[in-house]
């Protein structure tokens, strides 16, 4: 299998990212996007994922931090659509559930060549420190439609904002891993009856 790496750079008059990924890495992360939240959340899903994530980003945080994510989550799904590229060897489908303390998380995904997000979170109060919870949606839904996946998250308990929200980016890394994983049994088919995804 070719080397599964891919750079996007995206520019765009609310933001101006470059993002690089390696699926066959190590899990390293290298982060600057002015919003510390969401890069400990990156951090998890290339630590989990054994991702190599590089990214910077830019974005107009003076008005507050959702285009940035948006746009993030945006990069990275045609980031790793790009590095996946015709999906043979790949074992497809992946699936996580990733306990934190009292919180706990399941995140279940499709590369399926077919866009589509079921997000089912309740976070117990509307920020950590300053990020809003609200956009990690955005971060998932921009992911979705640029990675072309099907994509179930969901948080099946939790109290703590902070845990809920990591649970879920640490089963998303680890969904990731297994669906991008090759399978040795069948390194050069397509997992589709239909021959492509």
């Amino acid at each position: 299998m070719s080397s599964r790496r891919a750079e996007i750079t995206r520019k765009t008059k609310e933001t101006q990212i470059t993002l690089s990924v390696n699926l066959d890495g190590s899990g390293t992360s290298r982060l600057n996007t002015g919003l510390p939240f969401l890069e400990h959340m990156l951090e998890q899903v290339a630590r989990h994922g054994l991702i190599d994530l590089a990214l910077e980003a830019k974005g107009d945080l003076h008005i507050d931090a959702h285009h940035t994510v948006e746009d993030i989550g945006i990069t990275l799904g045609q980031a790793i659509a790009k590095a996946v590229g015709d999906k043979k060897g790949i074992r497809r489908y992946g699936h996580a559930y990733v306990p934190l303390d009292e919180a706990l998380s399941r995140v279940v995904i499709d590369f399926s060549g077919r866009p589509g997000l079921v997000y089912h979170v309740d976070f117990p109060r509307s920020r950590v420190g300053e990020f809003d919870v609200d956009l990690v949606h955005e971060f998932f839904q921009g992911f979705c439609n640029h990675a072309l996946v099907t994509l179930h998250v969901d948080c099946l308990r939790g109290k703590n904002a902070h845990h809920n929200a990591e649970t879920i980016f640490k089963a998303f890394g680890r969904a990731l891993r297994m669906a991008l994983e090759v399978d040795a049994r069948a390194p050069d088919s397509v997992p589709s009856t239909k021959g492509s995804l």
